[in-house]
This record gives C-alpha cells, structure tokens and sequence, in this order.
C-alpha cells in the first residue's frame, strides 16, 4: 500500500511537471532550445545560440534574411591559413526604409553577425532611440568585421572570432538628425546618451553571444564588440 501511494505521488509530480513545462513552452517558445528559430519570433533564452548556429546554414540564414527584407550580395571566399578567412561572407546591403545603414559602407560579415545586427537595430536601437534621444538612429558607426588575428591582437592563444568574420565593433552611431553619439565619448556619466549606450549593450546580450563594453577593460573603451561565437545550442553567453 505504501508503495502505490509512492508511486502515486512520483506520477503525480512528473504529470504536473509535464503539464507546467507545456505551458510554458506555449506562453514563450522562443526560451526553449529545440524552437525552430525566425527572425519574427520574439527573443528568449536560446535566441543567440540559435542565430551563432546559423553560420552552419548560410542558406538558411540568408533566407530568413531576405524574408525580413534585407538584401545582401555574397562577398568572394577569403582564406588566410587555417584559422582565418570565411567561404559565405555576406556584404550587408541596406534592409528596410527605417533600418540604420552601417557605416562605413561594404563591410563583409558572417551572416549570423549581419541576423543579430538586423534584430538589435530594430528591437533595441530603434526603439531606445526613440525614448531617449527622439531622434531615430540612421547608420551604424563601425571599425570592421573580418580581421585576421588573436583575441587581443596577441602573438598567441585563441584566435578572434574577427577572424572569420563573426564579430563586429561598435564605435558609435549616428541619429537621423545628425547627432553622433560615440562610446569613447559618451559611455562614461548619467546623460541621455549614456543611457542609450547602457541600453544597447544591455539588448544586445540576448541576440549576440558575446558583447564587451568599456565596462569590460580598457582594450573596450571606445567600442562594443560584438560576436556570435557559436558555443552550442545550450552555450553561455558572455555579457559585459
């Protein structure tokens, strides 16, 4: 008797857990690893794993590109050595009328990096934009993507995900009327503006796998790096 009751209690509780995980999964898809992923869905917890895995399908990912209206033109195939170079680099061409351009033009990313750029514009620098400056934010101020070396530029350890062009470097951006705001010179204080900064690094957490600010070190201090280094469907995110 005993042990039916036991029984009876152990069904029990995996039943409601079974019934409480459902739930959960229709009020929020999106926090569960195994969501096919769209542009379209909301973000969750596996959101920028699921956009990192994308550089296993280039087809894929510039087809849930093209269906969120932005046109790109495959860049020729770079290879330098075994660790540097990429074989679907994408230039990133201008998406949507109130999509920001980034600048300087022609850059060459991943198509992950060009999947996290287009929803932190539209879900994170839009709309902070909007609330703190009243200005909408027209382009992108960047230092590149593809650059063949070292995290660090060391002589040696890990290499950077610049190296195969899954990052980028945030230097600032700049508004439809005209206005810059730039990291190195607005990070620092309690202004709109570095409000803003504080709010574009904190949104971008959740769409790119890694996002250092000056916040991090001094090699930080005048840009955001953002990646999308694939670290697995259930990886870490590195936030900072």
């Amino acid at each position: 008797m005993l042990r039916a009751l036991r029984w009876f209690l152990v069904l029990t509780v995996i039943g409601i857990g079974i019934i409480e995980g459902k739930a959960a999964y229709d009020r929020r898809p999106q926090d569960f690893p195994w969501t096919a992923f769209d542009l379209d869905q909301p973000t969750g917890r596996f959101t920028a794993a699921k956009i990192a895995a994308l550089g296993e399908e280039p087809r894929q990912c510039r087809a849930l590109l093209a269906a969120a209206g932005v046109r790109d033109r495959a860049a020729p195939a770079r290879r330098a050595g075994p660790t540097c170079g990429f074989a679907d680099g994408m230039f990133i061409l201008p998406g949507g009328a109130r999509d920001s351009r980034l600048s300087p033009a022609g850059i060459v990313t991943s198509c992950p990096i060009a999947s996290a750029l287009l929803l932190w514009d539209r879900r994170t620098l839009q709309p902070a934009a909007a609330k703190l400056l009243g200005s909408p934010v027209a382009a992108i101020l960047h230092a590149g993507s593809y650059n063949c070396r070292r995290i660090n530029g060391a002589e040696a350890g890990a290499w950077s995900e610049h190296a195969t062009a899954d990052a980028i470097d945030v230097l600032g951006f700049r508004l439809a009327d005209g206005r810059t705001v730039s990291i190195a010179r607005d990070w620092r204080g309690s202004g709109r503006e570095a409000r803003f900064l504080h709010e574009v690094r904190d949104g971008g957490c959740g769409l790119f796998t890694t996002v250092l600010s000056p916040d991090y070190n001094a090699a930080h201090r005048d840009h955001l790096h953002l990646d999308t280094a694939d670290r697995g469907p259930v990886g870490w995110n590195a936030c900072r």
